[in-house]
């Protein structure tokens, strides 16, 4: 199978025999807040997602990351890691200190601070992000954490799977095991952060007939306030996986990840991590991880150029855009349609949102009914509360 990101897959939960006494120690530390998240990268670090990193960058990888898109060590890493705190929240305590990490009011996990650094938030913005522009969510999300960051290694007191998505949540130890027990070498990941609509499962089976197995992997983490919520999605990959993809080559497995919206960059990082959950290969679609009109619209596939091939260790596989053509009478992209746009069903996020709001029903060529039925009773629910 596989190698992880780096060569090891990383680990930082504290064994069980040990946890009752680090929490003890935990609750007699300096405390911070994670916010949401920070608190979904603790999780990807500790059950080793985010491979080879073992905690929050300090100055060293940060600046490395946003000059050259590299580690120190010269593995590829796309985008910054990292752990805000308030200056004020520092008084009295000079690295290196140990604290205490808080999600909703529960101390999670302990952070071995070894550097403490005052970024320089703008030019993170524009080298991770390619803007400053107040509008852009990871602009906005940057100006509203704490001005230094923390660096260091952490450990989870507990890695505990409970709520909606508990039956869907794999780990990458776990996602190793089930390729491994199916013999699935060949392992293609999508990543989603909406509904998954007819150009998207044509995307995945156009992919599945070169490969041995599957991994529909959403992001579950944070996103925008307009996308659709989590359970109303994870209701439709639900019905997807159930009545149009076969169970012996395509697993469903939620990703706590919380989206940057940072395009090409972010597309890289993706990759990263999906390699680490055991797939050897990823969709690398339109527009990948892209908001508003930032990014161009292919601009997350050429950026796997600037690195040399196998460099990466996962292969990405490359999408045009893709649409349903009424001429052709199926799913089509511009390498396989020679008919005009006119002939093709293609829609918005916004024009989707904007009919599921006025109770107008999807049309069957952009989506399937059982996706349709869902978010229309989704939508009506949310316009009657």
């Amino acid at each position: 199978m596989i190698t992880p990101h780096g060569g090891t897959l990383v680990s930082r939960i504290v064994p069980a025999d040990e946890r009752h006494a680090f929490a003890e120690y935990a609750s007699t530390l300096p405390v911070f807040d994670l916010n949401a998240r920070e608190a979904s990268d603790l999780l990807l670090i500790a059950i080793g997602a985010m491979s080879p990193l073992e905690g929050f960058m300090r100055r060293d990888e940060y600046e490395a990351v946003l000059d050259r898109m590299r580690l120190p060590s010269g593995v590829p890493w796309s985008l910054p890691l990292t752990l805000a705190a308030p200056k004020a929240a520092l008084r009295g305590l000079r690295a290196p200190f140990a604290a205490a990490l808080r999600s909703d009011g529960r101390i999670v996990g302990v952070i071995l601070v070894e550097d403490v650094y005052a970024p320089d938030k703008t030019r993170e913005a524009r080298a991770a992000l390619g803007t400053d522009d107040d509008k852009h969510p990871g602009v906005q999300y940057l100006k509203s954490t704490g001005d230094v960051y923390l660096g260091g290694k952490v450990w989870m007191i507990e890695r505990s799977k409970a709520g909606a998505f508990e039956a869907h949540e794999r780990d990458p130890h776990e996602t190793r095991a089930l390729f491994a027990e199916k013999k699935w070498h060949r392992v293609c990941a999508f990543q989603t952060r909406n509904p998954i609509h007819r150009a998207h499962e044509y995307l995945i089976k156009c992919a599945l007939e070169t490969m041995d197995g599957f991994l529909i992997h959403p992001a579950m983490g944070e996103t925008k306030s307009d996308d659709v919520p989590a359970v109303a999605r994870m209701e439709c990959y639900l019905a997807l996986t159930q009545h149009y993809f076969p169970a012996s080559h395509v697993s469903l497995s939620v990703f706590p990840y919380a989206m940057r919206y940072a395009g090409p960059k972010e597309a890289i990082l993706h990759a990263l991590l999906r390699k680490n959950y055991g797939c050897s290969h990823f969709i690398v679609g339109r527009d990948h991880a892209g908001v508003g009109n930032y990014y161009g619209t292919y601009d997350a596939q050429r950026i796997f150029s600037q690195f040399e091939p196998g460099e990466l260790g996962i292969t990405p596989v490359f999408f045009e855009h893709s649409f349903y053509c009424q001429r052709c009478g199926g799913m089509a992209s511009e390498k396989t349609c020679p008919h005009p746009a006119t002939d093709r069903v293609t829609l918005s996020g916004t024009k989707v949102r904007e009919m599921l709001t006025a109770g107008s029903p999807l049309p069957e060529e952009f989506t399937r009914r059982e996706v349709s039925d869902i978010l229309e009773r989704y939508y009506a629910g949310a316009k009657s509360a």
